[in-house]
């Protein structure tokens, strides 16, 4: 936990310090309550789950944190985020953020906190980590986690290439690791229950999926300029760009400072692809599920899309269509619009919907009172972050591992690739290659980065 708030530890003293502590395990004393014994009917300790929070952002209030907290069977041990003031996340604070709902607001652990992520993977005590960060860290820290023992759940979109899935995927297998990527999309019931009517032939043949996503801030709202800014001091700016190239500081580019505003990161491609690959990942986890395509990919892909000027800070792809075609005929077609999958077979079709008044949509009508049967394909349906503690406890298979995670990805990353070529291209999903292309080729590769963090 914080100590000493008024007196600033110098950068190389800390690090070495994190360094140190990432060899072994960290001795922080604090105090422990009563339920954490197993006393007034809570879960014993030898029970319970201990996970570290890397990243204490806006997702992790609104989700993440809440969750966690909410399970008896789970115990956080560990913040850590690169920016101080995150970092000292209070009830008050999240009191405030949470406005005219505050019946919402989650406790606030009293544990260690931290600004360096391999301090928290350096503890022995802890079983699991919640990754919440900017894109470009989500397979770095993935992998070094795995690589320390530790089980993972990470926030979507996965990764930033092909191959960087690849790596994961393979790396979370040869360690035994369970891994979930978090995405909430299998846990409503609208996708659930229109995956389970496609899976079990309610609407026929299945031949097209259509899904769509929000569009990017470059539609309304332009780049904004890059002003050179002093490094605020509550911010570790060269931990928070890690494997990403070096660029000079400015807000823009990162997150407002003192705010949980959505940051601006989210739409350059040194962090993010935008909402190709952040929102896509939702709606095209579902639809390869559907598809049950979700452990493999398609063997063409075609697209279009639009970008901001040249020069733009924001440069991510903000509108953009592309249509993969799978080797059993079926077609996917994603496009920016509003966030929805639909199913059409050769007996109708089935949309499930986010948002809106109308979650569930499908043609003929009937088909929304259809019955699965007993002996037919049923999916559990449970909350994810409770699908990944249910997998850690038993060593079982989360609903969206790291290879599911990886291939959903995927088609953001091959939908990307065709739309800046601006060509047709064959794709062989079993070697992960584009067939006699060697210009595309070079583009599923590790996103450039800075030594000691390219994988």
């Amino acid at each position: 936990m914080l100590r000493n708030k008024n007196k600033r530890t110098s950068r190389r003293r800390f690090l070495a310090r994190a360094m140190s502590a990432a060899a072994g395990a960290i001795a922080v004393p604090y105090v422990i309550p009563a339920s954490a014994l197993g006393r007034g009917g809570s879960v014993a300790p030898s029970e319970r789950i201990t996970v570290g929070l890397i990243g204490v952002g806006r997702q992790v209030l609104a989700y993440n944190l809440p969750y966690f907290m909410s399970q008896d069977d789970c115990a956080i041990v560990a913040l850590c985020d690169v920016d101080r003031w995150r970092l000292e996340v209070s009830e008050e604070r999240t009191a405030s953020y949470y406005g005219e709902q505050k019946n919402r607001c989650p406790k606030i652990p009293d544990c260690p906190r931290y600004a360096d992520f391999r301090a928290v993977l350096g503890r022995r005590d802890i079983d699991a980590v919640m990754i919440s960060t900017p894109d470009h860290w989500h397979v770095p820290m993935s992998v070094m986690a795995v690589k320390a023992g530790k089980d993972v759940c990470c926030e979507k979109p996965l990764t930033r290439s092909i191959a960087e899935g690849r790596l994961l995927s393979d790396l979370v297998t040869q360690h035994q690791r369970v891994f979930r990527t978090d995405s909430e999309f299998r846990s409503l019931p609208q996708f659930h229950r229109a995956v389970e009517l496609v899976r079990n032939g309610r609407i026929g043949k299945l031949h097209t999926i259509r899904t769509s996503v929000p569009y990017g801030v470059g539609r309304t709202e332009p780049s904004p300029p890059h002003v050179d800014m002093p490094v605020p001091e509550e911010l570790d700016y060269d931990l928070w760009q890690g494997p990403a190239p070096e660029k000079p500081y400015t807000q823009d580019r990162v997150h407002q400072i003192k705010s949980y505003e959505r940051p601006g990161w989210m739409n350059i491609r040194d962090y993010c692809d935008g909402m190709i690959l952040n929102w896509t990942t939702h709606l095209n986890d579902i639809a390869q599920w559907g598809n049950d395509t979700d452990r493999t990919g398609p063997v063409a892909v075609e697209g279009h899309g639009k970008f901001p000027p040249p020069g733009s800070l924001w440069d991510a792809c903000y509108e953009f269509e592309f249509t993969c075609t799978y080797a059993n005929g079926v077609q996917l077609i994603c496009n920016t619009n509003a966030p929805y999958t639909r199913f059409e077979g050769d007996e109708g079709w089935v949309q499930a919907n986010f948002g809106g008044a109308d979650p569930l949509q499908a043609e003929p009508l009937s088909l929304l009172d259809a019955k699965i049967g007993r002996d037919e394909l049923h999916f559990p349906l449970k909350h994810e972050k409770r699908d990944f503690l249910d997998a850690v406890k038993s060593r079982g298979q989360t609903l969206a591992d790291a290879e599911v995670g990886h291939r959903t990805a995927s088609l953001g990353h091959l939908g990307h690739i065709a739309i800046q070529l601006g060509r047709p291209l064959k794709f062989d999903p079993d070697k992960e290659r584009f067939v006699g292309d060697d210009e595309a080729n070079q583009m599923l590769a590790l996103p450039p980065g800075r030594s000691p963090w390219a994988l």
